[in-house]
């Protein structure tokens, strides 16, 4: 198993935290948020990373020599999709892919670990408690999730509150097919739609890596969902950043 960190961004909300290294450095009670992935991983026997980088790629390849790295070298004009396939060539074998800007337990990777089918979704059911403080990112900022027969029905910002599941962290699994379906799903939507809207992303390759999950599912891929309740924060603004030194792992 392979974990890809798709961490291409300057994170520009989290300013002046990322004003001179990637936001993933960001010290979160003495630790950078790579690091907190990082050993997450490692509790569960995943050693091999691979580093999607873009914004200061130059200093994590310094401190972590020992990673595979992929550079997105036009990150300041594509998105979290495109990023992530700047490591298509590793999805030869089954991967874990995650958002740099959160953390989470070994915990949460042992659970989606332990979850059947070829696409997984780890998704936090204790979502809303983290959003009582998150003035600067409303609840109408998370990718929600609806579930039902095991099943993710549907991953979306605008789902009601009231009617999600729980919200994608940003942590999914792929098995060597849900790989190959993840792949062969992006390169039939870019043919398609390159240089065009796309869902809800202004243009194709501004999307999201929910644009294209939810547009599989409407295809008729099944994904499950790896429930954790908690364990997990996402780390978007100053705001954010400030929760997290206060409320990690309390």
């Amino acid at each position: 198993m392979r974990a890809i960190f798709i961490a291409a961004g300057r994170g520009s909300r989290l300013m002046p935290t990322t004003a001179e290294t990637p936001k993933c450095f960001a010290e979160i009670q003495g630790k950078r948020m790579l690091d907190w992935g990082v050993e997450a991983f490692k509790a569960n026997g995943i050693t091999d990373i691979c580093f999607i980088g873009g914004y200061q790629i130059a200093k994590v390849k310094s401190d972590y020599p020992h990673f595979t790295f992929r550079e997105n070298a036009d990150w300041q004009n594509n998105n979290i999709l495109m990023s992530l396939m700047f490591a298509e060539d590793l999805m030869d074998k089954p991967f874990i892919c995650c958002y740099s800007d959160i953390l989470f337990t070994a915990d949460v990777v042992k659970r989606l670990l332990a979850s059947p089918g070829d696409i997984a979704l780890a998704v936090d059911t204790r979502w809303k408690d983290r959003y009582v403080h998150r003035s600067n990112h409303p609840p109408t900022d998370a990718e929600k999730v609806t579930v039902a027969n095991g099943h993710v029905s549907r991953v979306h910002r605008g789902i009601e509150t009231d009617l999600a599941h729980g919200e994608f962290t940003g942590i999914a699994k792929f098995s060597k097919k849900g790989a190959d379906d993840l792949r062969k799903h992006f390169h039939q939507t870019r043919k398609q739609y390159a240089g065009k809207p796309f869902r809800e992303a202004a243009i194709f390759e501004k999307a999201y890596l929910i644009h294209l999950l939810q547009d599989m599912i409407e295809a008729g891929a099944k994904m499950v969902h790896a429930d954790t309740p908690g364990n997990y924060m996402e780390v978007d603004t100053q705001q954010d950043f400030e929760l997290a030194q206060k409320y990690w792992q309390k």
